[in-house]
């Protein structure tokens, strides 16, 4: 499915990471960070999440050739041995390194449903806590309505660094039946 991205992407943080409820898996699944040999399940996991084409390599491209890359910092839901949820803990460009970047969250198919986006992403969060870094922001599309829906549950709220963000997020929550929550949104530019 063809979405059309608008730019600048939405902005969401959270500000506050010291009180993360904990990780509660559904009991078929479990959670790790990253081991050699996941790049390729990464691939999947991102080619059927964003739907687009996603080459050989591109985690070794993207990824664990970054300076941000850690093991600990890329993790994954797993189903038995397969992974099938990641969500990484990353620098936030621009936001300083007390902030983190939760990046590159993805869901395969078959497990959606299931709040695994949700999981991976508090993993993702609490890994930054770890880390010493008090808070997190994350960026966006708007089409995206089930991981903004997710982005709420987890205590993110959106951040303007755009003037054409504000009708942008009106229409999201209008979308989400939310309509009332981008009212008290911050502004920052970046």
């Amino acid at each position: 499915m063809e979405h059309s991205k608008l730019r600048p992407q939405l902005v969401m943080c959270r500000a506050d990471l010291s009180d993360l409820p904990q990780i509660q898996l559904p009991s078929e699944y479990t959670v790790r960070c990253y081991q050699d040999g996941d790049g390729p399940a990464w691939e999947q996991i991102i080619a059927a999440s964003f739907e687009r084409q996603v080459q050989a390599g591109e985690f070794d491209r993207s990824m664990k050739r970054k300076r941000a890359f850690r093991p600990e910092r890329v993790l994954f839901v797993l189903h038995g041995d397969e992974p099938v949820a990641t969500a990484s803990a990353w620098d936030s460009i621009g936001w300083g390194p007390a902030t983190g970047q939760l990046h590159m969250v993805g869901v395969k198919p078959g497990h959606r449903g299931k709040r695994l986006g949700y999981w991976v992403s508090l993993a993702a969060l609490h890994q930054f806590y770890t880390e010493g870094r008090p808070s997190a922001m994350l960026s966006t599309d708007d089409f995206r309505l089930s991981a903004v829906k997710t982005y709420l549950f987890l205590d993110f709220v959106p951040v303007i660094i755009h003037e054409n963000q504000r009708q942008r997020w009106a229409d999201v929550f209008l979308a989400l039946s939310k309509p009332t929550l981008i009212q008290n949104s911050p502004s920052r530019s970046l």
